[in-house]
């Protein structure tokens, strides 16, 4: 088969990380599969999906991905080029791809990341999305929360709708479970883009809650980056919580930390989440859809927004070696159920049955 995957840009985020894990395992299946960006200025990960041998496509530099000249080049491009199926990514890809459908049709399938995004609850969108969908073969969604509340959003369930759970290369992540039983000092990290979806206040305002002995690292850059600046200083924390940016050696911070977190509003099935808990390190979530599902059991819950409860459980962990111990190695038992190995089989046999 002839595969053409198409996203808004190849920056950080969880869709992303997941194509450059995901492209080339398809292709092992005996696939032709190329990418298409939108945004295509040049970033790491396109430099790792580049060196794996991935064709990549570029329609352009421009930063709004909603702006109209993507949807007459994609049209253009879809007219030059046959494919057997084109799987889109993110918004702008959805929409543009459904309207270039329209004029050149395709087997159009799409992977839904998040259980919800600020489209949803305004009368208008609702109803582009309403159609948009339509002209999709099949709905990917990484969750079963994801899938619920975007048939709740549509009023319709899509013909062809299922659910394949995310996954990331755990072997990759895996460390030896530490043993901090002499630790005086901790490190807190967390992984995720600086966006509004993130909730990185939380975790911050718990910080000032923790003694002086505990550090915060944040992996990730993002539109929310002076905002974080500025409230890091307003609660006089500068000396400890470090901004580390776009980083390529994740799975090293992450043997380098004591504990992971993941403060957030909303989420899929976030590809971070599984790489914390196949570090070997216990890890710590907010308590909402996408997060609850993957974590419950293994890890360690926190109510939404209570930066309070997140310093306490932060606390505890380090301050009790068994339990430590006993939390890192149920996320590690649960990460390895959400491996990216099965996820490409599940993917190729969806393509194979459409």
């Amino acid at each position: 088969m002839k595969i053409l995957h198409v996203i808004t840009s190849l920056g950080t985020g969880g869709a992303e990380r997941l194509l450059v894990d995901l492209l080339p395992r398809l292709r092992d299946f005996g696939n032709e599969v190329e990418l298409l960006v939108f945004n295509g200025k040049d970033t790491p990960f396109m430099n790792e999906l580049s060196a794996a041998g991935i064709t990549i496509y570029k329609l352009g530099t421009r930063a709004n991905v909603y702006h109209p000249t993507y949807l007459w080049k994609l049209w253009r491009f879809l007219r030059s080029h046959h494919y057997d199926i084109v799987h889109t990514h993110n918004t702008a890809c959805q929409l543009f791809a459904a309207t270039a459908s329209v004029m050149r049709p395709v087997k159009l399938f799409t992977t839904e990341h998040s259980s919800t995004n600020r489209r949803r609850g305004k009368w208008l969108l609702r109803r582009i999305d309403r159609w948009m969908y339509r002209r999709y073969h099949t709905v990917v969604c990484i969750a079963q929360s994801t899938l619920d509340n975007l048939v709740a959003h549509l009023g319709y369930r899509p013909n062809r709708i299922m659910v394949i759970n995310n996954g990331v290369d755990t072997m990759r992540f895996q460390a030896p479970i530490k043993d901090i039983a002499a630790q005086n000092n901790f490190t807190v990290i967390m992984v995720a883009g600086l966006r509004p979806e993130k909730d990185h206040d939380t975790l911050i305002r718990a910080m000032a809650e923790l003694p002086p002995q505990y550090e915060l690292w944040l992996v990730g850059d993002g539109e929310r980056r002076d905002e974080i600046e500025c409230l890091i200083k307003e609660l006089g924390l500068p000396q400890r919580i470090k901004l580390l940016g776009v980083r390529r050696d994740v799975p090293e911070l992450l043997a380098q930390a004591d504990v992971t977190v993941l403060s957030s509003h909303h989420e899929g099935l976030s590809l971070s989440s599984v790489e914390c808990m196949a570090s070997g390190r216990p890890f710590i979530a907010s308590d909402v859809p996408g997060l609850s599902e993957v974590v419950s059991g293994a890890g360690v819950l926190f109510p939404h927004g209570n930066h309070q409860a997140l310093a306490q459980e932060i606390k505890c962990l380090c301050e009790n070696p068994e339990h430590y111990r006993e939390v890192a190695a149920k996320c590690q038992a649960r990460a390895s159920q959400f491996d990216i190995a099965t996820m490409a089989k599940e993917y190729n046999e969806a393509y194979l049955s459409s």
